[in-house]
């Protein structure tokens, strides 16, 4: 399998498992299942993007053409991952409230509506940008240092096979 895909889903790793003593350390709670969750610092999403883009800049150079899909496709994951995905979290919460005020004006000629707290839904689907900037300098590090250890690996195989 290409390397550039194993470093990618290494990133992604790494990223939701520092989001567990990252929300420990903001919230005082420990939360292991955070790892399996969307949202939160760092952008695992910007992680993988941003390692596959570094790797690949590296290994192939920048005026090649999957350094520019790579590059776009990457920017456009880490823009809907703080643009519309979070949007949509937020607009989730309206549309549960206005769900709650049609039933009950289905339901009753007077309406009284008390808004209260909504069900908990999954509202945390994307990021603030801070979290998408965090992602993607973990993904630039993570990319970086793949590229370096495969070097070393294809510059050790080339010394071996000349002995």
């Amino acid at each position: 399998m290409n390397k550039a895909v194993y470093l990618a889903l290494l990133s992604i790793g790494l990223a939701q498992g520092m989001k567990i003593p990252i929300h420990y350390f903001k919230k005082k709670e420990w939360r292991p299942e955070v790892f399996f969750g969307t949202g939160g610092m760092p952008s695992s999403h910007s992680a993988g993007v941003a390692t596959l883009t570094t790797y690949i800049a590296l290994k192939r150079g920048l005026p090649t053409i999957d350094f520019a899909l790579s590059l776009i496709y990457g920017l456009i994951v880490m823009y809907d991952a703080q643009g519309v995905r979070r949007q949509t979290g937020e607009l989730t919460l309206r549309v549960n409230s206005m769900n709650e005020l049609i039933d009950k004006i289905n339901e009753k000629e007077s309406v009284e509506f008390k808004e209260k707290p909504p069900t908990k839904l999954k509202e945390v689907l994307g990021h603030q940008p801070e979290e998408v900037l965090g992602g993607a300098l973990l993904g630039v590090l993570v990319g970086i240092i793949g590229h370096k250890c495969t070097e070393k690996d294809r510059k050790m195989s080339k010394f071996k096979l000349r002995f």
